[in-house]
Protein backbone atom coordinates (compact mmCIF):
# COMPACT_ATOMS: atom_id res chain seq x y z
CA UNK A 1 0.00 0.00 0.00
CA UNK A 2 1.36 3.40 -1.01
CA UNK A 3 1.66 6.47 1.17
CA UNK A 4 -1.25 8.03 -0.71
CA UNK A 5 -3.44 5.04 0.00
CA UNK A 6 -2.67 5.27 3.74
CA UNK A 7 -4.01 8.81 3.74
CA UNK A 8 -7.39 7.83 2.28
CA UNK A 9 -10.28 7.89 4.70
CA UNK A 10 -11.64 4.35 5.42
CA UNK A 11 -15.12 5.71 6.08
CA UNK A 12 -15.21 7.39 2.68
CA UNK A 13 -14.02 4.16 1.05
CA UNK A 14 -17.03 2.38 2.52
CA UNK A 15 -19.30 5.06 1.08
CA UNK A 16 -17.56 4.73 -2.28
CA UNK A 17 -18.24 1.02 -2.47
CA UNK A 18 -21.93 1.67 -2.02
CA UNK A 19 -21.87 4.16 -4.91
CA UNK A 20 -20.31 1.91 -7.54
CA UNK A 21 -22.56 1.59 -10.56
CA UNK A 22 -24.46 -1.68 -10.73
CA UNK A 23 -22.83 -3.65 -13.52
CA UNK A 24 -24.91 -6.82 -13.01
CA UNK A 25 -25.45 -6.88 -16.78
CA UNK A 26 -21.85 -6.05 -17.61
CA UNK A 27 -20.87 -7.11 -21.10
CA UNK A 28 -17.17 -7.47 -20.35
CA UNK A 29 -14.91 -7.57 -17.30
CA UNK A 30 -11.30 -6.96 -18.32
CA UNK A 31 -8.15 -7.35 -16.21
CA UNK A 32 -5.71 -4.64 -17.29
CA UNK A 33 -2.11 -4.08 -16.27
CA UNK A 34 -1.44 -0.35 -15.98
CA UNK A 35 1.86 1.45 -16.52
CA UNK A 36 2.70 1.17 -12.84
CA UNK A 37 2.46 -2.61 -13.01
CA UNK A 38 -0.80 -2.84 -11.04
CA UNK A 39 -3.72 -4.89 -12.35
CA UNK A 40 -7.08 -3.11 -12.39
CA UNK A 41 -10.43 -4.54 -13.37
CA UNK A 42 -12.41 -2.65 -16.00
CA UNK A 43 -16.16 -3.12 -16.38
CA UNK A 44 -17.43 -2.34 -19.88
CA UNK A 45 -21.08 -2.19 -20.86
CA UNK A 46 -22.65 -1.40 -24.23
CA UNK A 47 -26.19 -0.06 -24.53
CA UNK A 48 -27.30 -0.37 -28.13
CA UNK A 49 -30.67 1.27 -27.45
CA UNK A 50 -29.07 4.45 -26.13
CA UNK A 51 -26.03 4.06 -28.41
CA UNK A 52 -23.58 4.37 -25.52
CA UNK A 53 -20.58 2.51 -24.14
CA UNK A 54 -19.68 2.77 -20.45
CA UNK A 55 -16.36 1.82 -18.87
CA UNK A 56 -15.56 1.90 -15.15
CA UNK A 57 -12.60 0.98 -12.96
CA UNK A 58 -11.00 1.90 -9.66
CA UNK A 59 -7.43 3.16 -9.60
CA UNK A 60 -4.92 1.91 -7.04
CA UNK A 61 -5.26 5.21 -5.12
CA UNK A 62 -8.99 4.56 -4.68
CA UNK A 63 -10.22 6.99 -7.35
CA UNK A 64 -13.24 5.62 -9.23
CA UNK A 65 -13.18 6.48 -12.94
CA UNK A 66 -16.28 6.25 -15.15
CA UNK A 67 -16.19 6.88 -18.89
CA UNK A 68 -19.35 7.19 -20.98
CA UNK A 69 -19.26 7.47 -24.76
CA UNK A 70 -22.43 9.01 -26.21
CA UNK A 71 -22.22 8.20 -29.92
CA UNK A 72 -25.37 10.05 -30.96
CA UNK A 73 -24.11 13.38 -29.67
CA UNK A 74 -20.36 12.75 -30.12
CA UNK A 75 -19.86 13.40 -26.40
CA UNK A 76 -17.39 11.77 -24.04
CA UNK A 77 -17.94 12.06 -20.29
CA UNK A 78 -15.13 11.31 -17.86
CA UNK A 79 -16.14 11.22 -14.23
CA UNK A 80 -13.72 10.91 -11.32
CA UNK A 81 -14.82 10.17 -7.76
CA UNK A 82 -11.80 11.14 -5.67
CA UNK A 83 -11.43 10.09 -2.05
CA UNK A 84 -10.54 12.69 0.55
CA UNK A 85 -7.18 12.73 2.30
CA UNK A 86 -7.88 12.43 6.02
CA UNK A 87 -4.47 13.75 7.06
CA UNK A 88 -5.21 17.01 5.23
CA UNK A 89 -8.65 17.56 6.68
CA UNK A 90 -10.71 15.99 3.89
CA UNK A 91 -13.24 13.55 5.32
CA UNK A 92 -15.42 13.46 2.20
CA UNK A 93 -14.96 12.48 -1.41
CA UNK A 94 -15.37 14.86 -4.35
CA UNK A 95 -16.71 14.22 -7.83
CA UNK A 96 -15.44 15.90 -11.00
CA UNK A 97 -16.90 15.49 -14.52
CA UNK A 98 -15.18 16.43 -17.78
CA UNK A 99 -17.35 16.75 -20.90
CA UNK A 100 -15.69 16.90 -24.31
CA UNK A 101 -16.07 15.97 -27.96
CA UNK A 102 -14.83 12.67 -29.32
CA UNK A 103 -14.32 11.33 -32.81
CA UNK A 104 -16.66 8.43 -33.57
CA UNK A 105 -13.77 6.58 -35.18
CA UNK A 106 -11.76 6.59 -31.94
CA UNK A 107 -13.93 3.93 -30.27
CA UNK A 108 -15.75 0.91 -31.64
CA UNK A 109 -19.52 1.30 -31.97
CA UNK A 110 -21.95 0.29 -29.23
CA UNK A 111 -23.30 -2.43 -31.53
CA UNK A 112 -19.84 -3.90 -32.16
CA UNK A 113 -19.02 -3.58 -28.46
CA UNK A 114 -22.15 -5.51 -27.47
CA UNK A 115 -21.02 -8.47 -29.56
CA UNK A 116 -17.55 -8.83 -28.07
CA UNK A 117 -16.78 -11.92 -26.03
CA UNK A 118 -13.73 -13.11 -24.08
CA UNK A 119 -12.25 -16.56 -24.53
CA UNK A 120 -10.07 -16.20 -21.43
CA UNK A 121 -11.66 -13.81 -18.89
CA UNK A 122 -8.79 -14.20 -16.41
CA UNK A 123 -6.15 -13.03 -18.90
CA UNK A 124 -4.30 -9.87 -17.90
CA UNK A 125 -4.35 -7.56 -20.90
CA UNK A 126 -2.21 -4.69 -22.13
CA UNK A 127 -3.16 -2.26 -24.94
CA UNK A 128 -1.66 -2.63 -28.39
CA UNK A 129 -1.11 1.09 -28.83
CA UNK A 130 -0.44 3.97 -26.44
CA UNK A 131 -2.06 7.12 -27.84
CA UNK A 132 -0.26 9.38 -25.39
CA UNK A 133 -1.82 12.34 -23.64
CA UNK A 134 -4.08 15.17 -24.80
CA UNK A 135 -4.23 18.45 -22.87
CA UNK A 136 -7.55 20.23 -22.29
CA UNK A 137 -8.09 23.72 -20.89
CA UNK A 138 -11.70 23.87 -19.75
CA UNK A 139 -13.56 27.15 -20.36
CA UNK A 140 -16.89 26.61 -18.62
CA UNK A 141 -18.68 24.80 -15.87
CA UNK A 142 -21.82 22.99 -17.03
CA UNK A 143 -25.23 23.82 -15.54
CA UNK A 144 -26.60 20.33 -14.91
CA UNK A 145 -30.34 21.10 -15.23
CA UNK A 146 -29.66 22.27 -18.80
CA UNK A 147 -26.90 19.79 -19.66
CA UNK A 148 -29.29 17.78 -21.85
CA UNK A 149 -28.49 20.32 -24.57
CA UNK A 150 -25.11 18.59 -24.75
CA UNK A 151 -25.99 15.01 -23.78
CA UNK A 152 -28.95 13.44 -21.94
CA UNK A 153 -26.53 11.31 -19.89
CA UNK A 154 -24.68 14.15 -18.12
CA UNK A 155 -27.21 15.14 -15.47
CA UNK A 156 -27.57 11.66 -14.00
CA UNK A 157 -23.94 10.58 -14.23
CA UNK A 158 -22.61 13.88 -12.87
CA UNK A 159 -25.36 14.55 -10.30
CA UNK A 160 -22.77 14.76 -7.50
CA UNK A 161 -20.58 17.16 -9.50
CA UNK A 162 -23.06 20.03 -9.62
CA UNK A 163 -20.34 22.67 -9.30
CA UNK A 164 -17.57 20.58 -10.83
CA UNK A 165 -18.71 19.60 -14.34
CA UNK A 166 -16.64 21.23 -17.08
CA UNK A 167 -16.40 21.64 -20.84
CA UNK A 168 -14.55 23.66 -23.50
CA UNK A 169 -15.55 26.18 -26.13
CA UNK A 170 -13.66 24.21 -28.78
CA UNK A 171 -15.92 21.23 -28.16
CA UNK A 172 -19.07 23.35 -28.36
CA UNK A 173 -18.01 24.47 -31.83
CA UNK A 174 -17.70 20.83 -32.94
CA UNK A 175 -21.02 19.80 -31.40
CA UNK A 176 -22.83 22.75 -32.96
CA UNK A 177 -21.42 21.85 -36.37
CA UNK A 178 -22.34 18.16 -36.09
CA UNK A 179 -25.86 18.95 -34.86
CA UNK A 180 -26.38 21.80 -37.34
CA UNK A 181 -27.30 24.34 -34.65
CA UNK A 182 -25.88 27.74 -33.55
CA UNK A 183 -23.22 27.69 -30.84
CA UNK A 184 -25.37 30.05 -28.77
CA UNK A 185 -27.88 27.22 -28.32
CA UNK A 186 -25.66 25.98 -25.49
CA UNK A 187 -25.65 29.27 -23.55
CA UNK A 188 -28.11 28.21 -20.85
CA UNK A 189 -26.04 25.08 -20.14
CA UNK A 190 -22.83 27.02 -19.46
CA UNK A 191 -21.32 29.19 -16.78
CA UNK A 192 -18.06 31.04 -17.40
CA UNK A 193 -15.19 30.85 -14.97
CA UNK A 194 -14.49 34.15 -13.15
CA UNK A 195 -11.26 34.69 -15.10
CA UNK A 196 -12.21 33.19 -18.45
CA UNK A 197 -13.23 34.91 -21.65
CA UNK A 198 -16.93 34.59 -22.48
CA UNK A 199 -16.63 33.40 -26.07
CA UNK A 200 -20.27 34.19 -26.85
CA UNK A 201 -20.94 37.53 -25.20
CA UNK A 202 -17.67 39.45 -25.14
CA UNK A 203 -15.07 40.47 -27.67
CA UNK A 204 -13.46 42.92 -25.28
CA UNK A 205 -9.69 43.26 -25.53
CA UNK A 206 -9.67 43.85 -21.78
CA UNK A 207 -11.22 40.43 -21.23
CA UNK A 208 -8.76 38.76 -23.56
CA UNK A 209 -5.70 40.08 -21.69
CA UNK A 210 -7.11 39.51 -18.20
CA UNK A 211 -4.44 37.58 -16.28
CA UNK A 212 -5.24 33.95 -15.64
CA UNK A 213 -5.60 32.61 -12.12
CA UNK A 214 -2.39 31.00 -10.81
CA UNK A 215 -1.95 27.26 -10.89
CA UNK A 216 -2.82 25.46 -7.67
CA UNK A 217 0.70 24.07 -7.40
CA UNK A 218 2.01 27.59 -6.72
CA UNK A 219 -0.68 28.51 -4.19
CA UNK A 220 -0.12 28.38 -0.42
CA UNK A 221 -3.52 29.60 0.76
CA UNK A 222 -6.03 26.77 0.81
CA UNK A 223 -9.02 29.13 0.40
CA UNK A 224 -7.68 30.95 -2.68
CA UNK A 225 -8.95 30.24 -6.25
CA UNK A 226 -6.52 28.60 -8.64
CA UNK A 227 -6.15 26.53 -11.80
CA UNK A 228 -6.25 22.82 -11.06
CA UNK A 229 -4.84 19.96 -13.13
CA UNK A 230 -6.28 16.46 -13.20
CA UNK A 231 -4.99 13.58 -15.32
CA UNK A 232 -7.33 10.71 -16.17
CA UNK A 233 -6.06 7.71 -18.11
CA UNK A 234 -8.01 4.86 -19.67
CA UNK A 235 -5.55 1.97 -19.63
CA UNK A 236 -7.34 -0.32 -22.08
CA UNK A 237 -10.29 0.16 -24.41
CA UNK A 238 -11.41 -1.06 -27.86
CA UNK A 239 -10.37 1.80 -30.14
CA UNK A 240 -11.02 0.15 -33.50
CA UNK A 241 -11.90 -2.95 -35.45
CA UNK A 242 -9.46 -5.20 -37.28
CA UNK A 243 -10.26 -6.50 -40.74
CA UNK A 244 -8.72 -9.49 -42.48
CA UNK A 245 -8.79 -10.63 -46.10
CA UNK A 246 -9.85 -14.07 -47.18
CA UNK A 247 -10.83 -16.01 -50.26
CA UNK A 248 -14.17 -15.03 -51.73
CA UNK A 249 -16.89 -17.26 -53.08
CA UNK A 250 -15.84 -16.91 -56.69
CA UNK A 251 -12.48 -17.80 -58.19
CA UNK A 252 -9.69 -15.29 -57.55
CA UNK A 253 -12.02 -13.08 -55.49
CA UNK A 254 -11.07 -11.65 -52.11
CA UNK A 255 -13.40 -10.82 -49.26
CA UNK A 256 -12.81 -8.59 -46.24
CA UNK A 257 -14.20 -9.60 -42.88
CA UNK A 258 -14.08 -8.40 -39.30
CA UNK A 259 -11.52 -10.46 -37.40
CA UNK A 260 -10.87 -8.73 -34.07
CA UNK A 261 -10.39 -5.45 -32.26
CA UNK A 262 -7.58 -2.99 -31.81
CA UNK A 263 -6.97 -1.84 -28.22
CA UNK A 264 -5.50 1.45 -27.03
CA UNK A 265 -4.45 3.43 -23.97
CA UNK A 266 -5.22 7.13 -23.72
CA UNK A 267 -4.56 9.85 -21.14
CA UNK A 268 -6.32 13.19 -20.72
CA UNK A 269 -4.87 16.10 -18.74
CA UNK A 270 -7.47 18.71 -17.75
CA UNK A 271 -6.82 22.25 -16.52
CA UNK A 272 -9.79 24.00 -14.91
CA UNK A 273 -10.78 26.66 -12.37
CA UNK A 274 -11.49 25.81 -8.73
CA UNK A 275 -12.77 28.26 -6.11
CA UNK A 276 -10.13 27.15 -3.60
CA UNK A 277 -6.98 25.05 -3.55
CA UNK A 278 -8.63 22.72 -1.03
CA UNK A 279 -10.47 21.22 -4.03
CA UNK A 280 -7.20 20.31 -5.75
CA UNK A 281 -4.81 18.88 -3.17
CA UNK A 282 -3.43 16.25 -5.56
CA UNK A 283 -2.01 18.92 -7.89
CA UNK A 284 1.29 19.39 -6.05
Amino acid sequence: MTKTEHRRCPLVLAVLLSLVIDFSDTQLVINVRNQGGDVVQENIFANVTHDTVSLEFQRSDGTLITQVIDFRNEVQILKALILGEEERGQSQYQVVCMIFHFDKNSFISSDAMSKLRQKNPSTIRTPEEDLGRTNYTMDYSVVLPHSGLISPHISELCAEAGEATYTRHADLVLWAASQGIPETTYLTALKSFPSSVNHFLSNSVEDEVRPAVPVCTNMKKMRSPCRCHLELCIGWYPCGLKYCKGKGQSKNSVMTYRCGIKTCRKCHLFAYYVAQKQQCLWDE
